[in-house]
């Protein structure tokens, strides 16, 4: 693959851009393109319909307050998206499970929770992407379009001109290569099956 952005990447580029200078729309524009999908992680992880709510008007208001934070050069804006929204989920799921932390032990750790989350997203990305550097062309030709791009199995076979079995076929194999590849660096609960 090459360094020259694509069109997501160049849409996602124009709307940090907009929000680092304060236009509203781009805000509008972000919500209305990634807010059900922000939504689904919340709702799959907390299990709670208003949990899920919050953590969704939670996100959105942290891009506004701090969106120089986002990198459109390192992630799309709807992976980094939903990595907070996860984030979020898993920080209300475990005060849900742990209401006997006390408020001080909570404010001490805010600080470093939100360095570790930092460190942590950072090396997964770069693990992501020299896994997905490893793969074969055709397996990442159709990572790139599927979860680069946006595409579908069937546009993926589409734009290979390949059929929509292969297409998925190829899928299927460069998930569970990244998968087992990050399993065997030390991330849990990676590998994929099937």
């Amino acid at each position: 693959m090459t360094d020259v952005p694509g069109p997501n990447e160049d849409n996602d580029i124009r709307l940090r851009d907009a929000l680092v200078a304060g236009h509203e729309q781009a805000l509008a524009e972000v919500y209305d393109l990634y807010a059900p999908v922000v939504f689904g992680v919340a709702l799959y992880i907390t299990k709670d319909r208003g949990a899920a709510e919050d953590i969704v008007q939670d996100v959105f208001v942290e891009l506004w307050q701090r969106p120089e934070r986002f990198d459109p050069k390192r992630a799309p804006l709807r992976g980094w998206l939903c990595m907070i929204a996860r984030r979020r989920a898993i920080d209300w799921t475990r005060r849900r499970t742990n209401k006997d932390w006390s408020l001080t032990d909570l404010d001490l750790d805010v600080p470093w929770a939100d360095f570790e989350d930092d460190v942590l997203v950072s090396m997964a990305n770069k693990q992501v992407r020299d896994a997905v550097a490893a793969l074969p062309i055709p397996h990442r030709q159709a990572i790139f379009l599927a979860y680069y791009q946006g595409l579908t199995y069937r546009e993926v076979a589409k734009a290979l001109n390949i059929p929509e079995g292969t297409a998925k076929w190829r899928l299927r194999g460069a998930l569970r290569s990244i998968g087992e590849q990050l399993a065997a660096e030390g991330f849990e609960g990676l590998t994929a099956s099937g």
